[in-house]
C-alpha cells in the first residue's frame, strides 16, 4: 500500500497560457467539505521577478491499483480578472506570509482520482512543543525529480533548526537544517506523531509548516558553504486561509 503522505503532495506546474514557467510542490489540505491546494505565494505570484502564471496544473492519481496511472488537472489563478487564491500577512506587522491557498473545485475533479488531504486535525498542538534538533521530513519535487513512473514525491531529512513555536526574527516561520533546492517551495514539512493505542490513522502526520526558501547571509563564497537552512512557515496560518 502507498502511504498517505506521498498522496497529499504533488507537483505543481506554473503555466501562463500553453507556455510551462516553473515546478514547485503542492500539497491537499481539506476544511470541512472545502478542499484547497496549499503552496507557497510566491510560486502563484511574484512581483519581484515577473512571475505571473494563469494557471497551475496538478498531477492526480486515477487507479490505486495502478499508480502510473496518472493526469494533470488544471487550477485557474483568475476568476474575473482577480486572483482566486488566498494569502495572509502576518497580524504581527511583519509583512506577507509566503503561503497561499486555492480552493479546488470537487466537482471538476476527476471521479476516480486519488488523493490524501491534511486537515486542521494534522496541525501541531502547541501544548506539546516540538524539541529543538527534532527529526523532520521534507516531502516535495527538488528540481522536479520525483518517481516520474508513478507520479510520487520524494523526501528528504531535516531537523528542527529554531525554537518551534517562537518567531524566528519576529517573523512567523522557524528554520530547518536540511538540503533542498528549487521546486521544494510549497513543500509541507512533517513529523511523525505518536500512535494512538488500538487506532489506524490515515495521516499520521503533524503539519509543521510551509517551506517557503533557502536562507543565506553575505559570506565569502569561495571560503565559506552555504548555511543549509531554511525557512518554513508555521502551518497555523491555514485555519486564516481555508476559513469558509
Amino acid at each position: 500500500m502507498i502511504e498517505s503522505l506521498l498522496l497529499a503532495a504533488t507537483r505543481i506546474t506554473t503555466m501562463d497560457g500553453a507556455a510551462a514557467l516553473s515546478s514547485a510542490t503542492g500539497f491537499f489540505f481539506q476544511r470541512g467539505e472545502l478542499l484547497f491546494l496549499v503552496t507557497s505565494r510566491h510560486v502563484m505570484h511574484e512581483e519581484s521577478t515577473g512571475h505571473r502564471p494563469d494557471r497551475l496544473v496538478v498531477e492526480l492519481h486515477l487507479d490505486a491499483q495502478n499508480l502510473a496511472t496518472a493526469t494533470g488537472f488544471s487550477i485557474p489563478l483568475y476568476r474575473a480578472g482577480r486572483s482566486a487564491w488566498r494569502q495572509g500577512s502576518d497580524g504581527a506587522g511583519a509583512g506577507a506570509i509566503d503561503v497561499a491557498a486555492i480552493e479546488i473545485n470537487r466537482a471538476a475533479l476527476p471521479e476516480n482520482g486519488l488523493l490524501q488531504a491534511f486537515t486542521p486535525g494534522n496541525l501541531p498542538d502547541l501544548a506539546f512543543p516540538v524539541e529543538i534538533g527534532s527529526p523532520l521530513l521534507v516531502v516535495g519535487f527538488p528540481l522536479g525529480f520525483h518517481d516520474t513512473l508513478h507520479h510520487l514525491p520524494v523526501v528528504r531529512q531535516a531537523t528542527l533548526a529554531s525554537s518551534f513555536g517562537l518567531r524566528f526574527k519576529g517573523q512567523a516561520y522557524f528554520l530547518t537544517d536540511a538540503r533542498t533546492h528549487r521546486g521544494t517551495s510549497g513543500a509541507p514539512v512533517v513529523m511523525r506523531r505518536a500512535a494512538e493505542p488500538n487506532s489506524v490513522d490515515p495521516m499520521p502526520w503533524t503539519l509543521l509548516g510551509v517551506h517557503s526558501a533557502r536562507l543565506d547571509v553575505g559570506r565569502d563564497r569561495q571560503l565559506d558553504e552555504a548555511l543549509g537552512l531554511n525557512c518554513v512557515w508555521y502551518s497555523d496560518i491555514l485555519l486564516t486561509l481555508t476559513s469558509p
